[in-house]
């Protein structure tokens, strides 16, 4: 991205004994031999300007690889279209049909697809490790591996990048002119790179419902082109400084860098982007990452603003060709900020006052969350949100599953209409399953949203520390605190449609798969599901975890019709007496050790009802477990899919 003005005076066609010194030193850097003085061996028209720059093809590789975007992302659409009407179809024929007559739904699909999904769709890159994270040590964490279709997705990325690097006119006898065309093919692709870096990044992607595609794969591309963009920009500036050294030496470079604001501004931006990608490695990224994060935001808002100087500071008429993309980049950063600091004040101040959070210690190093939030929200299963604290490192926000939640109404239902037009105000139920939901948001006057959040590290552990100490200050009372709901976000997964849904979770886990539970077992009830068995499975390490969901698992069995749809396995791994793992019912039973995932899975296809869905939540080493045996009864040619919700980082 390097320029100045084209029309700069030109060196001489005859050398001078000066030109001949540097073209000597010029060769000992590059390695090449230096030949009679002619005028392709000049070095001077290259370290200024676009001269060497190959514009055109600059232009044509930047719109490749914004149609290679463009065409995965409508082929990603088409298949989301696609499901969507599939689903839709499915649910609308089979919402009135018992189980055993769901058999067509159980069996239709693509006779290829089941191959597509045991060895790309759901495969893991190699063997089944995907989501258990790589430790080195206890404090050393290299973080997870990309599954099969996503190391597809970044190769294919990749090697574009690279292919497009290397189309250059290798003819060219001046290597400072090839460098030059380095340069100028470098930074562009670095800047390019840089939208869909910043689309990927943002909570608020509108790409993540339209292709439903789920935050953390964004993140993991988001990750990998963010690489992508530092390596290109670090060859930029290095296809610079062999030509700045080779025409004024290093005390030219160290002129420029210092007095010319040009070469300044990319410097920084070049220093900031090595400084991420230093800090963005695996291991220091898990062991710090919240001062990662924090400095994460910081060098980036560093990067694009001296990119933006560094493009515009150009002496090329008008700046360089890369300031629209460089004021997209900036747009879409503030509006993913706008768009989070909205929902922020909407859903947690109103004329009745602020959100509050009550905070209960639970058994197991964990804390159940309870917020009160002074306005409507509209919560979806499957959904979560990120919490803020304002007496556990307030700055820090991090995202949780919506395990419940219930929305408070005006007791204004005494109120009988006394005329034509008046209505009934809706019932005072928590659930809006049976009210529209404009009318829900006319008479709620807030919605209350709990989580579960167990012990790590940071703001977790000190959350948890606060709730215990004032649980045993005041003899058993909560904690009472001020809080921030942003969200909610994602719930793009519908399991209406499907017959049959298997339900998977490891501890804190259970949160994302309670929110099903109520939602099938009320469709069911009303008609408006296709789901006729639910089969939910949780693991937890002791018998007293089972605390954490009580409350909201008493609700659950007390639904009409719960015992005809849904079945509980709950297995204790380390109870402490054999005594405590027993039940006395068939529809809620518990087991000591670990699931046989494979055969549990085995077990659920054999008395399989229609399609079916397979979720899990949990710990990565469950997940991937949970993958393998859905891939292993692909063979049974059954509709068996997988979700697998998840929190990478």
């Amino acid at each position: 991205m390097d320029s100045r003005s084209q029309g700069e005076p030109t060196l001489a066609l005859t050398a001078t004994p000066a030109s001949s010194q540097i073209q000597d030193a010029a060769s000992t850097i590059l390695g090449a031999q230096t030949t009679a003085p002619t005028p392709s061996s000049t070095i001077s028209p290259y370290n200024t300007g676009l001269n060497g720059v190959n514009q055109p093809n600059n232009m044509l590789f930047t719109d490749i690889l914004w149609w290679t975007l463009g065409i995965m992302g409508f082929i990603m659409l088409l298949i989301r279209i696609g499901s969507l009407a599939w689903a839709k179809l499915r649910l609308v024929a089979a919402m009135s049909q018992p189980g055993h007559k769901q058999e067509y739904w159980k069996q239709s699909q693509w006779h290829r697809m089941p191959g597509l999904k045991r060895g790309l769709i759901y495969a893991p890159l190699w063997k089944k490790r995907h989501n258990r994270e790589i430790r080195l040590s206890s404090a050393v964490n290299m973080g997870t591996l990309p599954s099969r279709l996503h190391a597809l997705i970044l190769f294919i990325y990749l090697a574009s990048n690279v292919a497009y690097m290397f189309v250059l006119d290798w003819k060219n006898e001046n290597k400072y002119a090839l460098c030059a065309e380095v340069r100028g093919r470098s930074g562009t692709l670095s800047v390019v790179n840089m939208v869909p870096l910043i689309i990927f990044a943002g909570r608020n992607n509108p790409l993540i419902g339209l292709l439903n595609v789920s935050f953390d794969t964004y993140n993991l591309l988001h990750r990998w082109i963010g690489r992508i963009s530092v390596a290109e920009v670090i060859v930029h500036f290095i296809a610079w400084a062999v030509v700045q050294v080779a025409d004024n030496g290093w005390a030219g470079v160290r002129h420029r860098i210092l007095y010319d604001p040009f070469i300044t501004s990319g410097t920084v931006g070049v220093a900031a982007m090595a400084l991420l990608f230093v800090l963005a490695f695996s291991p220091l990224r898990h062991a710090f990452y919240e001062t990662f994060l924090n400095g994460h935001i910081l060098l980036a808002l560093i990067a694009f603003v001296c990119t933006y100087i560094h493009c515009v500071t150009a002496t090329v008429h008008g700046g360089l060709p890369q300031i629209p993309w460089v004021l997209a980049i900036m747009a879409l950063w503030f509006a993913d900020r706008a768009a989070r600091m909205l929902r922020l004040v909407y859903a947690n101040w109103s004329s009745r006052g602020f959100t509050e959070a009550i905070i209960e210690p639970m058994p197991g190093e964990a804390v159940r969350v309870t917020m009160h939030l002074p306005r409507f929200v509209d919560v979806k299963p499957g959904q979560h949100a990120y919490l803020r604290f304002a007496g556990a490192n307030f700055w820090e926000n991090h995202p949780f599953s919506i395990a419940w939640y219930e929305h408070r109404y005006r007791r204004d239902d005494h109120i009988l209409p006394i005329s034509e037009k008046d209505k009934f105000p809706p019932s005072s139920s928590h659930s809006t399953s049976s009210s529209s939901s404009l009318l829900a948001r006319r008479h709620a006057v807030g919605t209350t949203v709990s989580f579960i959040i167990g012990a790590h590290t940071g703001m977790t552990r000190k959350l948890y520390n606060k709730a215990l100490a004032a649980a045993n200050q005041t003899h058993g009372r909560a904690l009472t605190m001020r809080a921030a709901f942003e969200g909610p976000y994602a719930g793009h997964h519908s399991m209406d449609s499907y017959g049959h849904c298997v339900l998977v979770a490891g501890a804190t886990g259970i949160t994302h798969q309670i929110s099903y539970l109520r939602h099938l077992i009320e469709g069911y009830n009303a008609g408006t599901v296709a789901t006729r068995r639910v089969t939910l499975v949780w693991i937890v390490r002791d018998y007293a975890v089972l605390e954490w969901a009580r409350p909201w698992m008493d609700q659950i069995l007390r639904l009409p019709n719960r015992k005809e749809i849904l079945q509980i396995r709950l297995f204790v791994t380390r109870p402490r007496a054999a005594s405590q793992v027993v039940s006395n019912s068939t529809t809620v039973q518990m087991f000591p050790g670990r699931p046989n995932i494979p055969m549990l899975l085995a077990k659920e296809v054999a008395d399989q009802m229609g399609a079916m869905c397979v979720s899990v939540c949990g710990p990565g080493g469950l997940a991937d477990d949970v993958r393998d045996a859905v891939r292993q009864v692909q063979s049974h040619n059954t509709v068996v899919d997988f979700v697998e919700e998840s929190f990478t980082w």
